[in-house]
Formats: C-alpha cells, sequence, structure tokens
C-alpha cells in the first residue's frame, strides 16, 4: 500500500532554510486574527460599558429629574385650579364672610373667621403673597395657569427626548452585540 506525505524540507533539496510553502505571514495569520478578535471583544465591551454608563448615570437621572419637575408643575396647576374654583365659587354664591380651616404648619389646623371676603391674598411665589379683588385674582390666576400649561408641554418635549435618546442608546448597544432588530417596542423605554 502507497502512502501520500509530504516532506517539509527545502525547494532544492539542499537545506537552505526556506521550507515549503510555509512562511511566517501563514503561520502568524491565525493568532493574529485571535488577538484581533480579542481587542475588538475588549473594545466592543469598553464601548458597550461606556453606553450603559450614559444611560445609567445620565439619561435616567435626568429622565427622573424631568419628571419630578413637572409632577411639580401638575401639582401648582392643580393648586391654582381650585382656587379659581373657590373664587368662582365665592362670587356665585355672594359669600361676603367665611368661616374656614387654616394649617398652621405640621398638619396644625385652627378656625378662622374672614370676615370679608371681597380681598384675598394669593401666593405669586418666592414667599410673596399678594392681596387681590376676586376678579384680579382670577386674571392673575388664568395667566398662572397658562405659564404651568406652557412648561408642562415643555416638560413633556424634554421628557420624549430623554426617552428617545435611551431607546438610540439601547438600539446602539443593540447593533454591537449584533441581536437582531425588534420589529416595535409596546410599552414604556424606562
Amino acid at each position: 500500500m502507497e502512502t501520500n506525505h509530504v516532506e517539509v524540507g527545502s525547494r532544492n533539496g539542499e537545506g537552505s532554510g526556506e521550507h515549503m510553502g510555509l512562511s511566517c505571514a501563514n503561520l502568524c495569520l491565525p493568532k493574529v486574527a485571535a488577538w484581533f478578535r480579542i481587542e475588538m471583544d475588549r473594545f466592543q465591551q469598553e464601548k458597550l460599558q461606556r453606553y450603559e454608563e450614559f444611560v445609567d448615570k445620565r439619561l435616567k437621572p435626568d429622565l427622573v429629574h424631568a419628571i419630578a419637575e413637572r409632577d411639580k408643575v401638575f401639582e401648582q396647576q392643580k393648586t391654582f385650579s381650585d382656587l379659581r374654583k373657590n373664587i368662582e365659587n365665592l362670587e356665585k354664591n355672594s359669600v361676603t364672610s367665611l368661616r374656614t380651616l387654616v394649617n398652621l404648619g405640621s398638619e396644625v389646623h385652627m378656625q378662622a373667621d374672614v370676615p370679608d371676603t371681597q380681598h384675598i391674598f394669593v401666593d405669586i411665589g418666592l414667599g410673596f403673597h399678594v392681596e387681590f379683588t376676586w376678579s384680579e385674582a382670577l386674571n392673575f390666576i388664568s395667566q398662572r395657569e397658562e405659564r404651568l400649561a406652557r412648561q408642562i408641554e415643555e416638560y413633556t418635549r424634554l421628557i420624549a427626548s430623554i426617552k428617545a435618546q435611551i431607546k438610540l442608546v439601547y438600539e446602539g448597544i443593540r447593533e454591537l452585540l449584533q441581536l437582531p432588530a425588534e420589529r416595535s417596542v409596546q410599552g414604556p423605554v424606562f
């Protein structure tokens, strides 16, 4: 039985040191490719880590802050809406005097008599209160409600923008990991 084998030797048979078809490039290429894959994996991991840190340390706190600020504006809007309704009820019922409970702080209340309800004090911000007639107060409240509505719209746009940025970063992470694209995401991003 005849066996085929290849001898590694010189081309001209003289032992010149040049091996048959084996060069450093052929021997080192797999090592270089493996090293390259390791370096690419390390680069990818560092990039993924930076993306995740950006989302966790910057975008999510910004989102939480924007939502909290918008909630504060919603509370202010509700307060002014309630005040407007109370003034309208006072006008409609022609109330000239009033007995009410006043919060002294720490949820301690006491009764108070208001002999003249034609003038009210409205908190205009920064700890300042202004005395208004009912019509002046309603005009002020109307202007404040418009401003608060604009602020709510601005915060809502900011929140949507931050959520879009988070989604964009997650899409970048998905591409780095070479995961298949999701058809459509239903529900909140955060």
